[in-house]
Formats: structure tokens, sequence, C-alpha cells
């Protein structure tokens, strides 16, 4: 931000339960999804639709039916006249999302922005060969005995949908296959990253049970029900410990480390951040969480260590914001495994990775365990891919709130060898 620009305000965040896929959520499309939490912010907030200058929102798996997701949104609220756009940034779509609405308000472009991200695993899309797509093209327009001919090409083992693509396209490896090789080059064992599980579904708990996340969820009415509640917190972790232990390694059945236990899960969900002006906050009698300080999104190479974007982004971020990793508050890193967490909290404050990896001489420094993730993770909370950045904004603003801190740092990993972090301030 430079001298004089009007600070960046984020009013409010909301999301859904996060659920596991298949399960509370399922039979809500991202859309819809998107819509009732969009809807929700709004009306609590008493925004009237028609000032709200924009809509960005993100996802990572492709709604075929609505690809600029963002305007369907408007429309299903009746936004008629409220343009919007959809970005995508694997893990740090939501990131992505908030970094952008933040940027046309910067830029005297908005400003109100409505910015939010949405995955729901249950309804990913699915797919069939190029071949049968091919034969059933020209079955449309064959006719008698050519049409019999061309069906009869058809082999009924190719009909069975391909299942969404799980493996990063450029490394042929998946995100938890390159977390094991993460695990075997910093030492992280297997102990280490379930005590790090333990501790994240403890403090998920706890925080649930004393009312700190309730504020943030939107009530889901589906089906006949309620939905209420993140559905894959333990929270009888204390009692099933011994038991998961000895769950068999995931990614690397012979020699691996990491367990469902310490990975976070597929999960369907959406959340969303108010951002405007500080003016205008002030116009409508708004009070703000916080403000956006700064943020970064640096890239790596993705054949080495690919989910060490938390400790390539930090800096940067950090330098931007004008701030020190001392100078903060709170920190939230996303879980996407705690082995990747532990990962990037060893290169923080290592001399010779900082040298090497990002030309610079000084660390980041130790992070102070009690500062972190102090709510808990996305190995409890679950990870809607695109969802995760609004929640993890949202839930460490709380954060601060509670602890009346001033300084917070949110960062995320991201497929491809992609890093976020952002800066957060409230006073």
């Amino acid at each position: 931000m430079t001298a004089g620009q009007e600070r960046v305000a984020i009013v409010d965040g909301l999301r859904t339960p996060f659920a596991r896929a298949w399960t509370t959520l399922n039979g809500l499309g991202a859309v819809e999804l998107s819509t009732i939490v969009a809807r929700e912010l709004l009306f609590r907030n008493e925004i009237p639709l028609d000032t709200v200058d924009h809509i960005v929102w993100g996802t990572v798996l492709a709604v075929p039916r609505s690809p600029n997701i963002a305007r369907e949104v408007a429309l299903n609220l009746g936004m008629y006249r409220t343009p919007g756009y959809s970005v995508t940034r694997a893990c740090a779509t939501g990131f992505q999302s908030i970094a952008s609405a933040a940027q046309m308000i910067q830029t005297g472009n908005a400003s109100i922005v409505l910015a939010g991200g949405v995955d729901v695993t249950s309804d990913a899309p699915v797919t069939y060969k190029k071949e049968i797509i091919d034969t059933l093209q020209k079955a449309q327009k064959a006719k008698g005995l050519s049409l019999l001919t061309t069906l009869a090409k058809v082999n009924p083992m190719d009909l069975l949908p391909s299942p969404p693509a799980l493996t990063e396209r450029y490394t042929g490896k998946t995100m938890g296959e390159h977390a094991e090789d993460m695990a075997k080059y910093f030492s992280i064992g297997r102990e280490e990253q379930e005590d790090f599980a333990l501790a994240s579904h403890q403090k998920a708990a706890k925080a649930i049970k004393g009312g700190l996340i309730e504020e943030q969820v939107a009530t889901i009415f589906h089906k006949g029900k309620e939905v209420k509640e993140d559905n894959l917190v333990r929270f009888d972790v204390d009692k099933d410990i011994d038991r998961l232990r000895k769950k068999k390694p995931v990614f690397d059945r012979v020699n691996g480390t990491i367990t469902a236990f310490s990975s976070s899960a597929l999960t369907d969900g959406a959340s969303c951040v108010l951002l405007m002006t500080e003016s205008k906050a002030k116009e409508l009698g708004l009070t703000p969480l916080g403000f956006v300080r700064g943020y970064a999104f640096p890239a790596l190479d993705p054949r080495e260590n690919m989910l060490l974007g938390n400790v390539y982004a930090c800096p940067e971020a950090l330098d931007k914001s004008g701030l020190t990793l001392q100078d903060m508050d709170l920190v939230e890193i996303h879980e996407a495994f705690a082995a990747q967490v532990l990962c990037n909290l060893h290169c923080f404050n290592d001399p010779k990775f900082f040298e090497e990896k990002l030309n610079r001489s000084k660390v980041l420094g130790e992070v102070d365990p009690d500062k972190l993730n102090i709510w808990g993770g996305s190995i409890p909370y679950g990870h809607p891919f695109a969802a995760t950045g609004g929640r993890i904004i949202t839930n460490i603003l709380h954060g601060l709130k509670a602890r009346d801190g001033q300084f917070g740092l949110a960062t995320a990993c991201a497929a491809g060898g992609l890093g976020s972090a952002m800066v957060v301030e409230r006073n």
C-alpha cells in the first residue's frame, strides 16, 4: 500500500460448514452453495445488493455448466447489474480471490467487492475417454446402418467414466506423494506428523466447544435438515489416538509416514469475504474485522519439494507489509498435510535454505507454537480447495480479535509449485 492510499477493509467473512465429501452437503452444487453463503454474508451486514460493485469467486474443480461461477452467484442473488469474474490458483484460490478484490479496491475500480471460493468434491465433474466422445459425436449425425456400425465400435468398458485426476500433470505425482518426498528429504517422522495432527484436532474441538468458530459458520438447510457443524473434527481424538496411530500409510504403503489422520480430507464447502474501502465501511457504519496489509504469490520448481510454497511466499508478503515474522501475533498455515507444515516450519529457520534457495541472508525465524493455527487447521476442518483461503483469513482475524492482537500472517502452498501468503492487520 502506497502512502496516502486508502486501506482495504475486510468487513466480515463467512463460510458454510465444511463437510466430508459425500456426506451432509452432498447434493448441493457449487453455485448453489456459493449463493447461500454470499446471501447470508450480505444480509447480516445489511449491504444493499445494488451497492456491490463486483464479485470475485474461485473454484478448483471445474463447473462445466457454470465456468464463470462469480457471475452465476450474482444472477442467483438478483444482482443483474453486478459483474463478476472467476479465478483459480489451486489450493491458493481463496487467497487469490481476496487479493484480486483488494487490487480492484486499491486501484479505485471498486468500493465494495465480495470475494469467495467453493469446491464440492462430491460433485466433481466426471469425464469420458476422447474416443467415446468422438464416437458419440459421429453417432448423432449417423442414420440407419451407419448408426449401428458406429455404435458397434463402442467398447462397453470405455463407457465407464474417468475419475477426476489427482496427479500433478508436470510431475505425475499426487500431492500426497510430493508430501512424502518432502517428509523423507527433511527427515520428518511419522510420530512428529501425528503429534501435530493430534494437536490440531484438539485445538479445533476446543474452539468449537467454546463457541469461538460459531460466528464464522452459516447454517445450511439441506434435505429437510440443518447443517451447521464441521463434521471432520475428531472431538474424541484423545480416545481414538491409539487406533489412529495404527493407520496404514496412504501414499507410500511400504516406507511412507503419511496417513489419512495426518492429511486433510476431501471436503465440500464454500466461503466468502466482504471487502471495501475503509471510508465506505465508515460511511455504512461497519466495523471491519481488519485490513489487507500485503500479499505474495511466488512459484518454485515443482520437481523439488513442491509444497514449500509457504516459505517462498511469507518473506515476500512480509517485506511488502514492512513487517517481520516477529511482529506477527498469529500465524495460520494451511494444513494440506502435517508433513508439509512441519517441513515449511523447518525451512523458516534454516539459514542454508534461505541463502541457497531464496538468496536471502536472514531467515524468517521460528514460529511460536502458541501463535500457530490456534483454533486448529485444515486437517480437522477439511479442505474444500478454493474455500480454504476465505476460512483462514476470516479465522485469523477473529483470532486476532480474541487475543487483542494486531498483525497476522496467513499462508498456503498450492499445486504446481505455488505459494501464497497474506498479511492482515487489526486496528
